[in-house]
Formats: C-alpha cells, structure tokens, sequence
C-alpha cells in the first residue's frame, strides 16, 4: 500500500464551479495537495470567486481554468473538465466539498483493488463531522422513493426488502470499502477506462440526478461502484444555490421526471408514470411553497429575537 505522503496519485480533478465563494478557495488549496491536475470549469460566475481563485493560484502549473459565456448546468461543465483531463483517474468534486489529508489517496487505492470498480465515493461529512446523506446510497427508484417520502421506511425492519431505505448513511459505517449502488457526485472518482466504456455525463440533465444516471449507467456496463468510509471530504451543501432557491428546485425536479422516465418507464405502467409526475410537481410545489413562507417569516421576524 502507498504510504509516501508526498506521492500524488494520477488524478485529474474536476470542479464545476457557480458562485461558490471563498469556498472554492479552500476546496482548490485542498486538493492541490492531493493530485496532479485541478481543472476548473466556471459556470459564469457572478461573484468574485474565479477571480479570487486566479490571484491565489494563477501561476500554478497544475491549475486549469475552463470559462463558460453561460450557465451550461453540472453535467455538461463535466464534460467539459473531461475533455481537458490528462489523468487516467478524474474525480468530480463540488466547489463547497473539503477534502480531508489523505482522502484521495485512500480512494484511489480502493479502486486499484480491482480493475472492475469504475466508480468509488468518499465519506461526505457535514460541518459537524456527521455522516451526510448521499456519499453512499441505493437507487431511489419510484417505490423507494414513496416509501421515503411517506415515512414507510421505518417499517424496514419489519419487511426489509419491502420497505427499504435507500439513504444507507443511516447504517453503520462499514470498517472498509464496501459496494454501493450509487454515491454523490459531489465527490465521485471514476476510472477514465469506465468513462470510455459506458460514455460521459447526461447533458439532458442541467442540474441533480446527473449522478444517480451515471451509477446506473456504470452498473448496466458491469462496472462495480464502491463507497469508500476512510475518504473523508467535509460538504457545505447548498452553497452554489441558496441564492437563487426557485431556479434550483425547478431543474432538481425536471431532473427527477428524467431520471424516472429514462429508467423506469418500462417498469411502470402508464398510469403509474402518471402519478409519479404529478408527485414529483407537487413536490416541488410545496418545496416552492415551503421556501416562500420560511423567506417571509425571517422577513417579519422582529429583530430582537
């Protein structure tokens, strides 16, 4: 096992940035020390973030900044790193995710242990060093994904198989890497090999679900996806999109009716397609709706509370 801390390991890093402050900052310091190209792809960003980002580290060799004339969404920035990446390891890795000393390395040599695992994600931790929902979990397909939303997964150890929780992060982590069916694309590491394979990112999706389309991809073409619990990076989720709040839920929510109708319409009857799109609209109806009422109240909260 590789134990030089100053090896980096052959991976190109690829960060699809949007207004994430000085968090990218953070995020590009981090993994500089880990890995041999760092490619930036910024979605027009209209903070100072890029610029922030070229002072700090604009003569280093092993940066590359990719400019885009507008907002092209996740999948398609990826793409874009993808093209300009020289490494035969890429990880995908959000502006507003650390990562931890060591992390990289400890996936990379996961995923060595087998020339099948195409896919491996880390230890996505919240601020508070908990475990996130995400950096491990099952496909949430249409049944799943109503036995969350109605609170049907606490029958789970009731009926296991029936009432399945696909957010595995409420489980015990495991001592060593384990396989998943799908992690986050927040910090996802994928053998260039597997991408040649299974092909690249879903530019159909502009935002959220990208990723779980890409583990099912990787998983019909035989490659394994692993989690790997000794690869922590800290995620300050929400970052790049609490500033335009409508925007987001619009595409997370057009991006789940793809997601279901590519996958598994032949699974469901017509009419059921049909009540999983109407959920899905309610859904962001009330998630619309829940943002509103919380923006009013900070709004007519008095200022002595």
């Amino acid at each position: 096992m590789i134990t030089d801390q100053d090896y980096r390991p052959p991976v190109s890093v690829i960060i699809i940035n949007y207004n994430a402050g000085d968090l990218l900052i953070e995020c590009v310091a981090a993994a500089l020390k880990q890995t041999r190209q760092i490619i930036v792809v910024d979605n027009a960003s209209s903070d100072s973030s890029l610029q922030t980002l070229e002072t700090q580290f604009g003569g280093t060799d092993a940066l590359t900044i990719i400019r885009s004339d507008h907002n092209i969404g996740f999948a398609a920035g990826c793409n874009r790193g993808i093209a300009a990446s020289t490494q035969p390891y890429l990880l995908f890795l959000n502006p507003d995710c650390i990562l931890s000393s060591g992390a990289l390395l400890h996936m990379v040599a996961a995923m060595e242990s087998s020339p099948r695992i195409g896919m491996a994600g880390g230890y996505l931790a919240n601020p508070d060093g908990t475990e996130q929902g995400g950096g491990r979990r099952a496909i949430p397909t249409p049944w799943r994904a109503f036995v969350r939303a109605f609170g049907l997964y606490r029958l789970e150890k009731l009926w296991p198989r029936l009432f399945f929780d696909f957010h595995l992060h409420r489980q015990p982590l495991p001592p060593k890497p384990i396989e998943v069916e799908a992690v986050s694309g927040a910090l996802m590491l994928v053998r260039r090999e597997a991408i040649n394979d299974v092909g690249t990112w879903d530019e159909g999706y502009f935002l959220h679900c990208e990723d779980l389309d890409w583990c099912i991809r990787f998983r019909q073409r035989g490659w394994k996806i692993i989690f790997v619990p000794d690869a922590p990076a800290t995620h300050f989720k929400g970052v790049c999109s609490h500033t335009r709040p409508f925007f987001v839920a619009w595409h997370k929510h057009r991006g789940m009716l793809r997601f279901y109708r590519k996958f598994f319409r032949r699974q469901y009857p017509g009419v059921m397609m049909g009540i999983i799109t109407v959920a899905v609209w309610l859904r962001f109806c009330v998630a619309v709706l829940g943002h509103i009422l919380r923006s009013g109240y900070r709004i007519l909260k008095p200022k002595h509370e």
